[in-house]
């Protein structure tokens, strides 16, 4: 059979990026062709944070995507951190037999990998992030081709990284508005903290004060900066968004203020800037927190003055923009630590809406997994009556360190594998059932039930950060020795 060339793999990309709302869905949905186009049993997209160097999965296909996306790789760790550092790809026939290979998400997660292909992502000189596909479907070992599509691919995304808008035309978003007011960004739940949020954005709706959302990634910032705008006064026009962590800072400057046509290499046309597209309207940065210092000082003028020069422009731009600001880190610990500006925090401080955690949530939880079975059932064509009471049990002494995101993977998870017509115990991942099984020993001593309170925590925080124990301590909050010292003794598993 004729091998297909890229420019036909290809041909359809363009209509399915239309499809697309902003840079993260469109970055997923790239991970997905990939793997489907190059018969991968599994795809994945890392980008590199530019400070330290590390590798993030930004998006993943294949088994245990939800597990793998917790992982990070150190500078130059592994065939994807080599690759992220010197920007050249990389072939991998046989995995065990190449010494740059790092087995360690395999060995964490009880998986086998064979070959490997990572492509990295480049614009101009600058690499920020990789492409990859392990293993073919049918057993054979990737070659030469597989390397050649792949890079095609990885070409794409740092292509349309560089040249996409993250927002798209004013119909577009207005079919998402109205998408949004049938339910589909409906925030759900009963319990006081999560009405007293909502309640804080109906009041700061009519304003144009610069509002800071908190809380725990995967709370639904994007959901309630959404609920600010549509309640606004601004809300004819789009609401426009942007990941601040997702992309490094060159890229993260041309999105948000546009470049002249002239201003680098590759820079064939004037491309106004984010900022530009929001005049009049709101613009929700997320993760603010991952900003570097440079970016926080253009930020400042923007806040403060209301202009901005495109890169390359002798020209100041006047917009008039609301701003609605997230993080899922504490900024008043990064003022402190010198990461991030002081005077930029309080001038996003105005408002503040704290989001709280899942598991302080009461009761919503069983509104919004039931939300999620109707949404699935509806999507794979399902029809699954409800959710037992031993799994919802689970569920809520679960505590949910990825909150909403994470049930809503759980529970499509659990309609895709589930047997029955309802969702049982078995039908949850061993994290959720594993954690149900741990309870206070009545009649222990003290000090007894105090260290079995530490082993389970530390070993549920091991669990959740991948086995990394320097990322485990920084949640812990306690130094790495401490808490190796506390694994020996506690005799953690």
């Amino acid at each position: 059979m004729k091998t297909k060339q890229p420019q036909d793999l290809f041909k359809n990309i363009a209509e399915m990026v239309d499809s697309v709302a902003d840079l993260d869905n469109l970055l997923s949905v790239l991970v997905i062709a990939t793997k489907r186009v190059l018969n991968a049993k599994a795809s994945s997209l890392l980008l590199k944070d530019q400070p330290s160097g590390k590798l993030y999965f930004h998006s993943c296909i294949g088994d245990r995507r939800e597990d793998i996306t917790k992982f990070e790789l150190a500078k130059g760790e592994g065939i994807a951190g080599w690759v992220a550092e010197r920007g050249e790809p990389v072939l991998a026939p046989d995995v065990s037999k190449d010494p740059r290979w790092s087995s360690k998400i395999a060995d964490t997660l009880g998986f086998k990998t064979h070959s490997i292909a990572c492509a990295p992502l480049k614009v101009e000189s600058e690499t920020f992030g990789v492409l990859e596909i392990i293993d073919r479907l049918d057993e054979e070992p990737l070659n030469e081709e597989d390397m050649e599509r792949l890079q095609s691919f990885s070409d794409l995304v740092a292509g349309l990284l560089l040249k996409a808008r993250v927002y798209v035309e004013v119909s577009k978003e207005n079919r998402m508005l109205k998408e949004a007011l049938g339910g589909k960004y409906e925030i759900i739940g009963e319990s006081t903290v999560i009405l007293k949020a909502i309640d804080s954005c109906r009041k700061a709706a009519p304003s144009k004060a610069t509002t800071l959302i908190t809380g725990e990634s995967g709370t639904g910032k994007e959901l309630f900066a959404r609920l600010l705008h549509d309640l606004s006064p601004r809300s004819d026009k789009p609401m426009i968004s942007i990941n601040c962590g997702a992309l490094p800072e060159t890229l993260l400057e041309r999105e948000l203020f546009g470049h002249e046509k002239g201003a680098f290499t590759g820079a064939d046309e004037l491309k106004p800037g984010l900022f530009e597209a929001a005049d009049g309207s709101t613009i929700f940065l997320d993760e603010i927190g991952e900003t570097s210092q440079a970016m926080q000082v253009k930020l400042l003028r923007v806040l403060q003055e209301g202009t901005f020069f495109r890169l390359g422009g002798q020209e100041l731009i006047n917009v008039d923009v609301r701003v609605v600001a997230a993080s899922n880190k504490t900024l008043e610990k990064l003022v402190e630590q010198g990461t991030f500006r002081e005077d930029l925090f309080y001038r996003l401080n105005v408002i503040r809406i704290e989001l709280p955690p899942l598991r302080e949530r009461g009761d919503d939880l069983k509104s919004i997994a039931d939300s999620f079975l109707q949404k699935f059932n509806a999507e794979l064509n399902r029809s699954v009556k409800g959710i037992t009471d031993e799994a919802m049990t689970a569920m809520i002494n679960y505590s949910w360190p990825g909150n909403i995101r994470q049930l809503e993977n759980s529970i499509e998870r659990a309609v895709i594998m589930g047997e029955s017509d309802r969702i049982g115990i078995e039908d949850l991942s061993a994290e959720i059932t594993e954690f149900k099984k741990s309870s206070i020993k009545v009649g222990a001593g003290l000090k007894e039930a105090m260290d079995d309170f530490k082993r389970e925590f530390i070993k549920k925080t091991l669990l959740f950060c991948g086995g990394n124990k320097t990322k485990a301590a920084k949640t812990l909050g306690i130094q790495r020795t401490y808490l190796s010292r506390l694994i020996k003794e506690l005799s953690v598993e």
